[in-house]
């Protein structure tokens, strides 16, 4: 058909020069995103070769996910392209940001066990707006600080409230989820509370003194690395090498106080409970949580660190002390004579030797009573206790405690390592030699004790019979009393809190249930 000269397009022309199908073509002519030039005198519609370009544009901006209104708008010029691409892309932006933080509602519906109070609670938090969440925030502080007295630590949750970007990342929409659900735990408020009143006992009266913000948080830095340090180099908090640590984070610490003190008990005393004020996994998540919204570097979990300072300190909570009782003990005589306990420390290795060899290589991946250790990793560390013994027995420590000690041999890297332990023990002098403080039949001594214990967790963990060389663990007992009854039972720690033995429980079993192993 052909109008004053000008080619007219039937609606199945037009189909097939855009590829789009007629029903769709017919029903955006119905609306007017391209109205027919004309019709035929039989009534079927007619095109001008505009509409080519006005379904391309049309479809290109349903593409985008326009509505059909604005479409319409702009193919026929009524509102200009520029103008409603900028609006569509401010509802775009909306849209996204409210997709991200509904994702991580999902995510956390996904990543824990999430009942329905607690889904209806994250979906109200994903919907709220700015002012909503800054609502809340206030509302919380306002609950929990009341009458706090002033002080730097309240001052500064006063100051930082969550400002969630208008286009958040997917860890901010999923920090905004979180923290929406801790400011409704009450532990959370009580906690800190707690942290803000004590900030208040001890805040300076000058801000800008010794005592500042700025020299606690290089207090802080220095005893996170050197306890981390310290835990990676295998010291227990409770050990007699951690003495010398506590002392260098005291000695950089008092002057962050002010009054002149020295290292003493007082002194101690009053870090540690300072370190328990502040120390709720709560508080420090709620903190975090602040930074990753916020766009703020986010200080890495000093828990770990927090956890091993404290024992260090209830280990030691004055000068000399933990190494004045170990003297005290280790000058103590044993429940044998030195050669029967290092007969008694052959026969203990070669029944531990026989746990180790009977252990197969599908049980390698197998959960010990040792937190954090499969049975792979308790067989190294059997390994390692012989080779760090023999080694202190010998005159040469050891400090490779992470390393492989048996490669693709179990078997026979433990009886290499027991068979040189009684070596270096069976030395003519050695038991008499002195180590330290200690006489050579306390290392002899704790070899046993060591794989007593750990013997024991290996048997527990295979399933074999726990009933350890009865008569020398029954012996064992009054030295592991002696030794480590007055440790902390702490996390950090070597042990955990004393357990009741079940009734009928092997020497062995009351052994291992005193050093924390539940029956």
């Amino acid at each position: 058909m052909r109008d004053e000269g000008i080619r007219l397009l039937s609606i199945g022309e037009l189909a097939a020069r855009t590829g789009m199908p007629v029903k769709l073509i017919r029903h955006w002519s119905d609306i007017g995103v391209v109205p027919p030039a004309g019709r035929t005198p039989s009534g079927y519609r007619r095109y001008t070769e505009e509409a080519v370009a006005r379904l391309r544009l049309a479809r290109a901006l349903r593409d985008l996910g326009m509505d059909m209104a604005a479409i319409r708008d702009v193919v026929t010029s009524q509102r200009g392209l520029r103008e409603v691409a900028a609006r569509h892309a401010d509802a775009i932006e909306a849209r996204i940001r409210t997709l991200r933080l509904q994702q991580a509602v999902l995510r956390s519906v996904t990543d824990r066990r999430t009942d329905i109070e607690e889904l209806s609670t994250m979906t109200e938090l994903a919907r709220m707006s700015a002012t909503e969440r800054t609502a809340i925030v206030h509302d919380f502080m306002a609950r929990t600080m009341g009458d706090v007295e002033p002080s730097a630590y309240r001052d500064g949750l006063l100051a930082v409230l969550p400002d969630l970007p208008d286009r958040p990342t997917p860890e901010q929409a999923a920090a905004w989820i979180e923290l929406g659900e801790l400011l409704r735990d009450p532990a959370l408020g009580a906690a800190i509370r707690r942290i803000a009143e004590y900030a208040a006992t001890i805040a300076p009266e000058d801000p800008g003194d010794e005592r500042g913000v700025g020299a606690e948080e290089r207090v802080t830095d220095l005893w996170t690395r050197l306890a981390g340090e310290a835990m990676a180099a295998g010291i227990a908090a409770d050990s007699p090498a951690a003495a010398p640590i506590v002392a260098e984070i005291v000695a950089a610490w008092l002057p962050t106080q002010g009054d002149g003190g020295t290292d003493g008990a007082q002194a101690r005393g009053r870090l540690l409970a300072q370190l328990e004020a502040v120390a709720d996994p709560r508080a420090e998540r709620y903190w975090q949580l602040m930074c990753v919204i916020n766009g703020m570097p986010v200080r890495p979990s000093v828990k770990a660190e927090g956890e091993w300072l404290m024992t260090a300190l209830r280990a030691n909570p004055e000068p000399g002390a933990r190494d004045a009782g170990l003297a005290e003990v280790l000058e103590t005589p044993g429940a044998l004579e030195p050669a029967a306990l290092l007969e008694a420390c052959a026969r203990v290795l070669a029944e531990v030797g026989a746990l180790v060899a009977a252990v197969t290589p599908a049980q390698m991946d197998d959960p010990t009573p040792c937190a954090g250790w499969n049975v792979r990793a308790l067989l190294n560390h059997l390994t390692y206790e012989n080779l760090l013994w023999t080694g202190l027995a010998q005159g040469v420590p050891r400090a490779d405690h992470d390393a492989d000690h048996i490669g693709d041999d179990h078997v026979g890297a433990f009886r290499a390592a027991a068979a040189g332990t009684l070596a270096a023990f069976r030395r003519p002098g050695m038991l008499e030699e002195r180590y330290g403080p200690a006489p050579g039949w306390r290392l002899v001594e704790q070899v046993v004790i060591e794989m007593l214990v750990h013997g024991w967790d290996l048997a527990s963990a295979t399933g074999a019979s726990t009933d350890l060389v009865p008569d020398v663990a029954e012996a064992m007992l009054p030295a592991v009393r002696a030794i480590y009854g007055d440790l902390p039972r702490t996390p950090g720690g070597s042990f955990a809190p004393a357990q009741e033995p079940l009734p009928g429980a092997t020497p062995a079993d009351r052994l291992a249930a005193y050093l924390g192993r539940r029956p």
